[in-house]
């Protein structure tokens, strides 16, 4: 039996969700402790026309002429956490460009309830029906952690992809990560423990943002695994005590990520191999 699966097995046999507050005690005695840096290495430095900083991937891999053609028609924005961007039915009046901070995207039902399929960050682009020539959203986009992004009118955009075969690529093969991350999260909801999925989501989200540090609410983290509040809390619990993450109200941080790589579902590497598979197919 693995060192997650003891902790996993322990929990269910003597820590009742109603008294939920040793694994907050202990949270914030691991906030104290020595941490290893949290910071990826940042890509090379590169600004907009504003001096602007641009992280996003899609718009750093255009070549010159297509980056050019598209550079006036950006707007920089900031999104506040928990700003929305669409909800589903809306017209889709822009797209954005990720360039920091992470944008949940959830599917929403008749009453209210809605769950995760999709993260974007520095790598993609929230508004992806645009590519398609589509102009309403089936999803709700949700700035998740606060950050920056490159806004773009729909109708323009739709012109520039005449002009730039490179960016209607790009979007394209975004286009298909971002369905192949919604169906396997699906099947991932449907068939792994809450631990697994949540130590599968710390990893997406920091891959995203650059960050082992992800800081978010027990609620929030609730709403995005499509799960209890209580589950969740106990779920960080397993992890925290295994020694992968330290817990905090509205921070998480990753202490050992490549043990929390053996902690999540197989879900995580099978997305990561896909990934890398298709970007070796389009080079």
């Amino acid at each position: 039996m693995s060192l997650l699966a003891s902790f996993r097995r322990a929990l269910r046999v003597t820590v009742p969700c109603e008294n939920l507050t040793e694994f907050r005690a202990q949270g914030a005695v691991m906030a104290n402790k020595p941490r290893p840096p949290t910071e990826f290495s940042p890509h090379p430095p590169f600004s907009d026309g504003d001096g602007n900083h641009v992280h996003n991937t899609i718009l750093l891999g255009l070549p010159p002429k297509e980056s050019q053609t598209l550079k006036s028609k950006l707007e920089f924005v900031r999104l506040k956490t928990h700003q929305v961007l669409h909800e589903p039915g809306d017209t889709l009046k822009s797209g954005y460009f990720c360039n920091t901070g992470l944008v949940s995207i959830l599917t929403v039902f008749p009453d209210g309830k809605s769950v995760e399929v999709g993260l974007v960050g520095k790598e993609g682009f929230v508004g992806v029906p645009l590519v398609a020539g589509l102009r309403s959203a089936p999803t709700r986009a949700i700035a998740q952690i606060e950050g920056t992004a490159f806004r773009v009118d729909g109708k323009t955009l739709m012109g520039v992809l005449l002009q730039c075969p490179k960016l209607e690529r790009q979007l394209q093969q975004f286009s298909q990560n971002l369905a192949m991350q919604a169906t396997q999260i699906a099947a991932c909801n449907r068939l792994h423990e809450v631990d697994e999925r949540l130590a599968r989501w710390l990893l997406m989200s920091a891959d995203r943002i650059g960050s082992n540090s992800v800081p978010l609410t027990q609620e929030f983290l609730a709403q995005m695994l499509g799960t209890r509040r209580a589950s969740v809390t106990v779920a960080a619990g397993i992890l925290q005590r295994a020694g992968l993450i330290a817990h905090t109200r509205g921070d998480v941080e990753i202490i050992d990520r490549e043990k929390l790589e053996e902690a999540a579902c197989e879900c995580y590497g099978i997305m990561q191999t896909r990934i890398r598979e298709w970007q070796a197919d389009s080079q």
